[in-house]
């Protein structure tokens, strides 16, 4: 059997690194038995699907270095791959499953509907809709055909049970008695999501559907409309849904959730598909950092793992701060240069470029996030903006003022400028006053690059050149002789 799975995003939203892992989990498994992948898009909500959230999702999916081989933009057999252009066909297998016998027209009224709710409330029961109210079929076909509109619903069959094997949590059975006769075709003639996806997945030969557990109480209903289509059923796996630190479902209330949030932040598309993979799955060897390939050669559903996994931002931070040290420092430069552009709010000139490749390695090996960059190179191509944290913290030491001076006429004096000229004459000025390198560079650090975090300090002054760094010296000499401090 050829492995053939699916994508069915809903562009109603950014997509979600929830989503995002679910279909890497797809992707691993089609590539990893030399499968096909499936991009459709589940657009029948109208008025909240757009071509923006559905450009974000397919931004995402080329972010994260994941392809697809039929689908959205690359097309194939199907023809059409939009649940919003397929509606004739779900009216056409609704309308067969009635002529089967495997559906019904419903004229159930609304207040025979809310009196089952209102008895199986009272019992302490779901109100499931067991197709009490179903008229005998040459009446229903006859109001129909009156032009009367009826919504089409599948009659589960009663008693009974689906039965199947995950391949994530083994067999689950689930008993009709539980199973509304569900709505397949609204009276307005839209498909509902168990009709459209189930269609879909016949249509396009899906053998393996892995989605989330939140869909899970769906799969009966998929398997039931599947098998009365006379198709053989899809192998199913059901990932366990994503937490927060605090064992919640993952929320905004956590941070961002969306990947465009992550990557205008500044997380590595190589970092996060890592980190998502291991999010339920274990590559094995007690490995962590786990190349694309790697994953694909050991991918094994009956590997992820049924229990809920921790979305821990920490973690991921930790491990994108991994791969922004394995970048060579070349295309560490490219990646981050956005970052630093967008600090600064515009582009870099040439002769800028050369500053920041010369301290770029020595952000490279601290930053976390590639936003972390702007935030520490920006003081080399606008004017210094100081924290008033920085400030306060440091230049309230009564040596402050001392140090600043001492260092203008120091690096006043240096030949060549260069880190280690400066660096020398530095640490000379700061022994001849008796204070100490690192109660001294702490003032000259906050004075030049507005912060207590900065690149290196002998390497920035460099990259910074004389004429600046003391311009800003003397600018905050000037700040505490005057007492103003920063308000």
């Amino acid at each position: 059997m050829s492995v053939r799975v699916r994508f069915p995003p809903s562009p109603t939203g950014h997509l979600h690194v929830g989503t995002g892992r679910t279909v890497l989990y797809n992707w691993l498994f089609a590539r990893h038995h030399g499968g096909v992948m499936v991009f459709r898009v589940d657009d029948t909500d109208a008025e909240r699907s757009t071509e923006e959230f559905l450009d974000d999702i397919i931004e995402g999916l080329r972010w994260l270095g994941l392809d697809w081989d039929e689908g959205i933009v690359t097309g194939g057999p199907v023809g059409e791959y939009r649940q919003s252009r397929r509606l004739a066909r779900y009216r056409e297998v609704a309308r067969e499953l009635v002529a089967a016998g495997r559906a019904y027209y419903d004229f159930a009224t609304p207040g025979q509907l809310e009196a089952l709710r209102a008895e199986a409330a009272a019992a302490g029961r779901s109100p499931v809709y067991d197709g009490r109210f179903r008229l005998p079929d040459h009446e229903a076909a006859a109001r129909v055909a009156a032009g009367e509109a009826a919504p089409i619903r599948f009659a589960v069959p009663r008693p009974g049970e689906t039965v199947f094997t995950d391949a994530i949590r083994g067999e689950l059975r689930f008993d009709h008695a539980n199973v509304d006769d569900f709505v397949l075709l609204r009276s307005d003639g839209t498909p509902t999501y168990h009709l459209a996806s189930s269609v879909d997945d016949v249509d396009h030969a899906i053998t393996h559907v892995i989605r989330g557990e939140d869909l899970l109480p769906s799969t009966p209903k998929h398997i039931l409309i599947s098998r009365a289509m006379g198709a053989a059923e899809a192998v199913y796996a059901h990932l366990s849904l994503l937490t927060g630190p605090d064992g919640a479902k993952l929320s905004k209330r956590h941070g961002a959730t969306s990947l465009r949030a992550y990557r205008d932040e500044g997380i590595l598309p190589e970092a996060m598909r890592n980190y998502l993979a291991i999010l339920g799955w274990s590559p094995g060897m007690d490995e962590e950092i786990v190349s694309l390939e790697t994953m694909v050669g050991r991918f094994d559903l009956g590997a992820v793992s049924r229990n809920p996994a921790v979305f821990d931002l920490a973690k991921l931070e930790w491990m994108n701060g991994v791969y922004i040290r394995a970048l060579s420092p070349d295309e560490f430069v490219a990646r981050s240069l956005p970052f630093v552009e967008a600090a600064v709010g515009r582009p870099l000139q040439p002769a800028e470029h050369a500053a920041f490749a010369s301290v770029a390695p020595l952000v490279q090996e601290r930053a976390r996030r590639l936003t972390e960059v702007g935030a520490q190179v920006r003081f080399l191509f606008s004017e210094v903006e100081i924290d008033p944290e920085s400030w306060d913290a440091v230049m309230a030491a009564p040596e402050s003022s001392a140090v600043l001076e001492a260092s203008v006429t120091a690096l006043a004096s240096v030949a060549d400028w260069d880190e280690g000229s400066i660096e020398a004459a530095l640490r000379a000025a700061l022994a001849a006053g008796g204070i100490s390198a690192r109660k001294g560079l702490q003032p000259i650090r906050v004075a030049v690059t507005g912060s207590r975090v900065s690149p290196p300090l002998f390497e920035s002054l460099a990259a910074l050149g004389r004429e600046r760094t003391l311009e800003r010296i003397r600018s905050a000499t000037g700040r505490l002789g005057a007492g103003s401090g920063l308000q």
